[in-house]
């Protein structure tokens, strides 16, 4: 995949209030790569294998790099990071935990589970931005991602 503003980001998170900030942190950190959101675990599931409410997406669509939340409701961060490291379409996406878990059994089964990253959420805003200012330079700008992941 190309570096820079082609790849796409998707962010899996339920909090309202955290998908605005994070949003305005990308804004705040000049990142101009398309940003999609979704709310839970099952709608990540259905972006990711375009079904339901994203069957009209293409290719074109897919994500380069997932910032997954932990805890969400429906289906949980772990429980959505398992199904996409076992599905043969998705599991080389890079997935980067994004979460207020501190949990060192959290940490150590996601990336047993075959995540690429875990980061804690900031508590301000300047802080988010500084992580998604290292996320952007990690993982668009250094990091080659496979395309068609």
């Amino acid at each position: 995949m190309a570096k820079g503003d082609s790849v796409r980001i998707l962010i899996a998170d339920d909090d309202e209030d955290d998908r605005m900030l994070i949003s305005d942190a990308f804004e705040e950190a000049r990142l101009n790569n398309p940003v999609d959101f979704v709310e839970d675990g099952e709608q990540l599931m259905d972006y990711l294998q375009r079904k339901g409410d994203y069957s009209h997406l293409t290719e074109a669509h897919k994500p380069g790099i997932i910032l997954l939340d932990l805890n969400m409701p429906k289906k949980d961060g772990r429980t959505a990071l398992r199904e996409i490291r076992e599905d043969p379409e998705l599991k080389n996406i890079p997935i980067v935990i994004l979460t207020t878990s501190k949990s060192e059994e959290d940490i150590l089964k996601t990336y047993h589970l075959g995540v690429n990253s875990f980061i804690t959420k900031p508590v301000t805003f300047d802080r988010l931005v500084e992580v998604v200012q290292v996320i952007g330079k990690y993982w668009i700008e250094i990091v080659a991602i496979p395309a068609n992941v």
